[in-house]
């Protein structure tokens, strides 16, 4: 049977595009349907505006840091439509790579809502096309709870585009989104409350990061509420909002930030036309092939459930591509040692298993741990402590984890990823010489366990 395309792609995020882009490299006729916005959530709701607005929120510490080296900056001003609107202008301008990105692999790019009629054919604006294969890629939706007056709360959609910024800010969730929105209000001047009905926020952390990061949002301000949820939100006749907790007890704020979790983005997909089968959780299932029950079907990144990072989808993105079109290139994604940053402040970076996953797997574990000051804040100040801790194999010495909460966690951590995913030993890391003076060559400078099991 002839086919209108090898391939059609529904959702232009960052899984869908790469996967678009390497099989159109890879010489198939692709096709991308996409209704929203070409880039996905990352680039436009997500990681890429939201990274901004970390950058934003650390100047005021900067400036008050600043003093600390000998710099009068005067009375420092910030201008929330300023940040905006020149957030707004690089997002606009990512979209416009990822057009090009598309055009100039050759892959066809249709802007509607796309809707599956059948195993093969895909709706798309009145018109219907065949592919041999379609690719769901359609990413999350942030879902507010069905509480009375739920219409008032916000998610991260809207919080990158609010007309002004909030004087009180209640975010509700213990995700990395969550802690990262409570620094980035916190840091332009909100006050700011968080809410978790958890014991502790970033559940599946080190237990270590999660209280040491605790701390240090509580020493910047930040209020922390745990074991504790909204009911009920009212509008008052000012225009602030009400918020009434589980306890009884009632809270006014200027906005009500939730970010208590996403869905699949399934909406209107056609899914009951074709065997497409969804878990219980409510994603699509898939195989190791990311294979629906609909073998002409596959889906990948957000919509399967799995790990939810933008690297993730990507490479799953160019496995499917290479699987499909360039067989002799495919090799399976890695899901081990997956590196990943919360850009909370100060920010956290994590690869490997924590204390207690190793523990939970049977590894008899050694721990390394330190607690210090930044060079950068001893001429401040700042209270603000750095935290590095290495989860040790006993019996093989080999690292199997490596966590960190402090500046530039992120960027320390993905340099450290390829080591533990080289299976690089602790005595590996005492026998790297160090760049000094940096807060990085703690790493290779624990020598003294913390503890031993």
């Amino acid at each position: 049977m002839t086919y209108d395309f090898d391939l059609f792609v529904i959702g232009a995020g960052s899984g869908g595009v790469r996967a678009a882009r390497f099989s159109a490299d890879f010489g198939a006729k692709v096709a991308v349907a996409e209704s929203r916005y070409l880039g996905g959530t990352c680039v436009n709701v997500g990681c890429v505006p939201k990274k901004l607005l970390v950058y934003g929120a650390h100047f005021s510490d900067d400036f008050e840091q600043a003093k600390g080296f000998g710099w009068s900056t005067g009375e420092a001003q910030f201008d929330w439509e300023t940040l905006i609107a020149n957030k707004n202008r690089e997002i606009e301008r990512l979209n416009g790579i990822y057009r090009k990105l598309l055009s100039n692999s050759g892959v066809t790019l249709f802007e509607g809502h796309a809707r599956l009629t059948d195993a093969h054919h895909v709706e798309v604006n009145g018109k219907r096309y065949s592919a041999k294969q379609i690719l769901i890629a359609t990413g999350g939706w942030p879902q507010i709870p069905d509480i009375p007056g739920r219409e008032h709360a916000i998610t991260s959609n809207e919080a990158f585009f609010l007309k002004r910024l909030p004087k009180r800010v209640l975010v509700v969730g213990g995700g990395y989104i969550a802690v990262e929105f409570a620094g980035i209000f916190n840091g332009l001047g909100s006050d700011t409350r968080l809410l978790y009905r958890g014991d502790l926020f970033l559940r599946g952390f080190d237990q270590a990061v999660r209280t040491h990061l605790a701390e240090e949002l509580t020493k910047n301000g930040v209020q922390l509420d745990f074991k504790t949820n909204i009911v009920q939100i009212d509008k008052q006749p000012d225009g602030s909002l009400l918020a009434t907790l589980e306890d009884g007890r009632q809270l006014e704020t200027d906005s009500i930030f939730y970010a208590t979790g996403r869905r699949p983005m399934l909406d209107n997909l056609g899914l009951e036309n074709t065997f497409v089968e969804l878990n219980d959780a409510g994603y699509i299932s898939v195989n190791e092939n990311f294979e629906t029950r609909e073998p002409s079907i596959l889906a990948l990144g957000d919509v399967i459930g799995g790990v939810q990072l933008t690297p993730v989808a990507t490479a799953e993105g160019s496995a499917i591509a290479r699987r499909l079109f360039k067989p002799e290139q495919y090799r399976p994604v890695d899901y081990r040692h997956i590196p990943t940053a919360v850009f909370s402040q100060p920010s956290i970076g994590t690869v490997g298993l924590t204390q207690e996953q190793a523990t939970a797997e049977g590894f008899n574990v050694t721990i390394y741990e330190s607690r210090f000051r930044p060079m950068k804040l001893t001429l401040t100040d700042s209270a603000e402590k750095t935290l590095m801790k290495l989860v040790v194999d006993a019996r093989t010495d080999k690292v199997l984890g490596v966590h960190m909460v402090g500046p530039d966690a992120g960027e320390i951590i993905q340099g450290l990823a390829i080591a533990l995913k080289a299976g690089a030993t602790k005595r590996l890391f005492d026998e790297t010489i160090g760049v000094h003076p940096t807060s990085a060559e703690e790493f290779v400078t624990l020598r003294t366990p913390v503890m031993a099991s």
